[in-house]
């Protein structure tokens, strides 16, 4: 077998400890030798004492470790963050705050002290000075950490600062209930790959309290930076997956989207191609005469029979977005993270927006899905567990962006979620991971059509597309009469 080298060796090693029931494998890197010893498991966190008499010391030295490690984003005022712990989609995230000594409110009655003292306890938390090699590596921990065994619990959870915009740093918390050993080894040579990951262990103090200490790993070095006490935090105004997404997975500017995938030019190929695409476009496209017409909706709810029958109905110009030019780019971007996939198709409405306003100097046209639709799914997506977790009506993420052309009318189809899937029972298409997840998940199909009905400079029109077909036109056609004056031909 080719093991290759370096981080293929580490991730062979893995897959073979993975294998293995009972027992775990230690290796000499320098001589790529192994070791197989049976595990004592240590089902519950070692119990600390309270660090309070060198509460003075380590706080000196912290101090001049953390000085020095002010460059990384994932280091600046770690201690004064805010941690939420996403425990399933249908409750309230468990929020804690750190404190240096054993201080601020706790209960072991608490939900979050049951949680931490159950098992062996781990965070991982990702950041990177680069958005893009940071998202990246947020998916390519996500993945390596799917594959940990059965016994180890893996949540997702946010460092922030509250209510303040772009401060969520995203990671995971990790429990061994068997308590072996080998899972934090892994862990920390995850950290160690990445470079762009910081390493917790959790633990209980002599005084019953539970302890964060925050460690640095990186090549040639590692070491304890920080130790805090938990604290209980109250629930922020705003939900923390909310913090971080204008201009990560909704854009506001053009130039935003295309700094994400320039950057990605030198990465894979299809991000070059999408550049050297973009020469031809420049964002700043007007409209023409003609008005602009554009259907939105879940999948089957009836968008492609409409958007034809209005293109014969009113002699209009048919248009979709993600533009054909870049549509046959899309595996390759659905496969990257959130961040270069919405990036992507948020310059795919840029491109659309360039064709919708050449076809409107001619004749009306009709666009099979929007900027709406780009950022209600990625809104829906990226807003972890329940619907009241999303921005608040008004919020500045449901507005259109300033420097895309703007369409005269938007058209949301709905039906019933049973109509729905027979509607989609009875297709052969392939689908998008968002699409798959719209047939299993209700709640996620309850957040996409909250997120529709929110948008706003344009609003949605809703539409309700349970009828036969013909019923569903002709009450299309009523509202772009009413609204845009077009008249059936």
């Amino acid at each position: 077998m080719n093991l290759g080298k370096g981080g293929d060796r580490l991730s062979f090693l893995r897959v073979l400890w993975l294998s293995l029931s009972g027992r775990h494998v230690c290796f000499q890197a320098a001589r790529f030798r192994f070791r197989i010893a049976a595990v004592s498991p240590h089902p519950r966190p070692a119990v600390r004492p309270e660090p309070a008499a060198t509460a003075a010391l380590v706080s000196v030295r912290c101090g001049r470790d953390m000085a020095s490690s002010l460059g990384s984003v994932l280091y600046k005022q770690w201690a004064k963050r805010v941690f939420a712990i996403e425990c399933g989609s249908s409750s309230e995230p468990l929020y804690f705050a750190l404190s240096p000594s054993a201080e601020g409110p706790w209960d072991e009655r608490c939900r979050l002290h049951r949680l931490l003292s159950r098992a062996a306890t781990y965070s991982l938390s990702v950041a990177s000075d680069s958005r893009v090699r940071g998202a990246e590596a947020y998916v390519r921990l996500q993945s390596e950490l799917a594959r940990l065994p059965d016994r180890c619990r893996v949540l997702e959870m946010t460092a922030f600062f509250p209510n303040e915009e772009g401060s969520s740093i995203k990671g995971f918390l990790v429990q061994d209930e068997g308590g072996c050993p080998t899972t934090e080894r892994v862990l920390r040579d995850l950290v160690r790959e990445s470079g762009q990951t910081c390493f917790c262990t959790y633990w209980r103090g002599a005084e019953g309290r539970m302890w964060q200490s925050l460690g640095r790993h990186s090549e040639g070095s590692r070491g304890e930076i920080l130790s805090n006490c938990l604290a209980l935090a109250e629930k922020p105004e705003l939900h923390p997956s909310v913090l971080n997404i204008k201009n990560s997975v909704v854009f506001s500017k053009y130039e935003e989207a295309c700094a994400v995938i320039q950057e990605c030019a030198e990465m894979f190929p299809e991000a070059k191609e999408v550049v050297q695409i973009l020469t031809q476009y420049n964002g700043t496209y007007k409209k023409g005469g003609f008005p602009v017409i554009v259907i939105e909706g879940l999948d089957a709810t009836g968008k492609s029979t409409l958007t034809e029958s209005l293109r014969a109905s009113i002699q209009a110009t048919l248009l979709k977005s993600p533009h054909d030019c870049i549509g046959h780019l899309r595996k390759a971007f659905d496969v990257k993270s959130p961040l270069i996939r919405r990036a992507f198709y948020t310059l795919g409405n840029y491109i659309t927006a360039s064709a919708i306003a050449s076809a409107s100097e001619t004749s009306p046209v009709i666009v099979d899905r929007f900027w709406h639709s780009t950022a209600a799914y990625a809104i829906a997506t990226e807003v972890s567990g329940k619907v009241e977790n999303l921005p608040p009506p008004h919020h500045e993420l449901y507005q259109w962006p300033q420097d895309l052309l703007q369409p005269d009318l938007v058209l949301l189809l709905t039906v019933s979620a049973d109509e729905r899937i027979r509607r989609l029972e009875q297709r052969a298409e392939m689908k998008t991971k968002e699409e798959a997840e719209l047939e299993i998940n209700s709640l996620f199909r309850q957040k996409v059509e909250a997120t529709y009905r929110r948008m706003e400079q344009p609003a949605c029109v809703i539409v309700d597309a349970s009828a036969s077909k013909e019923e569903v036109l002709k009450t299309a056609l009523l509202i772009i009469e009413k609204y845009c004056g077009i008249k059936r031909t």
